[in-house]
This record gives C-alpha cells, sequence and structure tokens, in this order.
C-alpha cells in the first residue's frame, strides 16, 4: 500500500506553501505547525516531511526548533529536509528527533559527503531529493538548474546503495493539476527495486490511486490538503492501522 506523507513546508516558522517553489507566491496556511502535525496524527497519518524553505533558501539549517517541537509533541515519523550542508547539521537534524534527512542540493554538490553520510547513516535514514524540471534536477531550494539528467542520476546512486528517494517535478508543484505519472513510470521501469516518493502536483485521491498503480511507495501531499482539494478523512484508508 502507497504511504501517504503528508507535507509542512517552514518560512519563519510557520506552515506556507510555495507554487512551483517560488519565494515570491508563498500563502501562509498555519502560523503554528505543531496543530496541522497534529492534525495529520488525529487522521492515523505516521509520516511527516517537514521542509525548511528558509534553510533551502539560505544554505543553513534555520527552522529545528520546530523539527524538535513536532518530534517532541507527535509521533510522526518525521524526514527534514532544507539546509543540510555539513556533518554538524546533518547530526542536529537527527538530534532534534527526525528519523530521516532528506539530502538534495550535496548529493549533486559534494558526492563524496552524501555518500559518507549513507554510510554513517544508513539508506534507510537519508531519503534522496531529486527535483526535476523538464528531466533535469534544480537545487538550492529549485533556484539553481543543473545539467544533470536524472535518470542516469537515479541509476548511479542506486548502484551505490541509495534505496529511496522523493522526487518532484516542480513544472507541476503547487497546481493541483495532477503528478507526474510518465515520469515516475519512467524512473520505475529503470530502477524497479527503488523506494520513490512522488511529489507535487496531487490534486485528489485519483491521483493517489494511479501512482500506487504505477508502484510509487510513497506520495508526499501538501497544497491538496491545505486547500481542501484532499480531505484527510479520505486518505485514512491508506493508513497502516
Amino acid at each position: 500500500m502507497i504511504e501517504i506523507i503528508p507535507a509542512i513546508d517552514l518560512i519563519d516558522g510557520k506552515c506556507v506553501r510555495l507554487t512551483q517553489g517560488d519565494f515570491a507566491r508563498q500563502k501562509v496556511y498555519n502560523e503554528n505547525p505543531l496543530e496541522t502535525a497534529k492534525e495529520f496524527e488525529v487522521f492515523g497519518l505516521k509520516r511527516l516531511h517537514l521542509v525548511d524553505l528558509d534553510g533551502a533558501k539560505n544554505g543553513k539549517v534555520t527552522n529545528l526548533k520546530v523539527l524538535e517541537t513536532i518530534a517532541n509533541n507527535t509521533t510522526l515519523t518525521i524526514d527534514f529536509s532544507g539546509g543540510i550542508k555539513t556533518d554538524e547539521d546533518i547530526q542536529n537534524v537527527f538530534d532534534a528527533g527526525a528519523k530521516m534527512a532528506s539530502i538534495g542540493s550535496v548529493a549533486v554538490k559534494n558526492q563524496e559527503k552524501f555518500f559518507q553520510w549513507l554510510e554513517k547513516y544508513g539508506s534507510q535514514n537519508i531519503l534522496l531529493g531529486a527535483d526535476v524540471k523538464e528531466n533535469l534536477l534544480a537545487i538550492n531550494g529549485w533556484q539553481t538548474a543543473t545539467t544533470v539528467e536524472i535518470l542516469s542520476f537515479l541509476e548511479s546512486y542506486f548502484a551505490r546503495g541509495v534505496r529511496q528517494v522523493f522526487c518532484t517535478d516542480i513544472s507541476k508543484d503547487g497546481l493541483l493539476q495532477g503528478s507526474s505519472n510518465a515520469l515516475y513510470a519512467q524512473i520505475l521501469a529503470r530502477l524497479p527495486k527503488l523506494k520513490l516518493i512522488a511529489s507535487g502536483g496531487v490534486s485528489s485521491i485519483k491521483d493517489v490511486f494511479e501512482l500506487e498503480k504505477i508502484g510509487c511507495s510513497g506520495v508526499i501531499i501538501g497544497k491538496a490538503i491545505y486547500e481542501g482539494k484532499l480531505k484527510l478523512e479520505e486518505l485514512k484508508q491508506f493508513s497502516t492501522d
């Protein structure tokens, strides 16, 4: 069964959403992210994708306190991303209560460090973040385009021990027009044993069923929940209880 992973994106400690990664197009949904996290927990969801957008933009983990607060006051399994650049950063994230660290920019810019972390913390605790626009990776909170092609990137990292990836199609993100199913099907055709988590564009329960059919192990959902397109009640059926 596909795992539902609600997302909380943080700017200035508040729960926000951007559209297509544009910091100028942000909307605040809750000034208290813990309230939002507890609501997810009440509906039987087990995971949380917590994104430090300030950290991603500035290259320095910024919202550690929010991570700590949510980890201490819920039982959610949290993966944390945004601004993790140094050995101290990643250790701080785990110490603050994250079960997984999501790594994107460092994986592209500093392979040696990324694979050191993979070896130290284990493939079950490192989530590779691959943000894509027209099949090429983007890094630094989507602000920097690269010439790295997604399929060859994932193949080489899988060969070196990466087992779980969340992949966001930036062109779909925040638009509520459906997820990038063709891209995910293509990835899983090449790497059927990869735990692939879809992210971006989910707008209805139909999208979730389609991603499950493709073979995605999980789906990150943000705006569709906050805008009421997907009710938490509907997502209960995917709870493992």
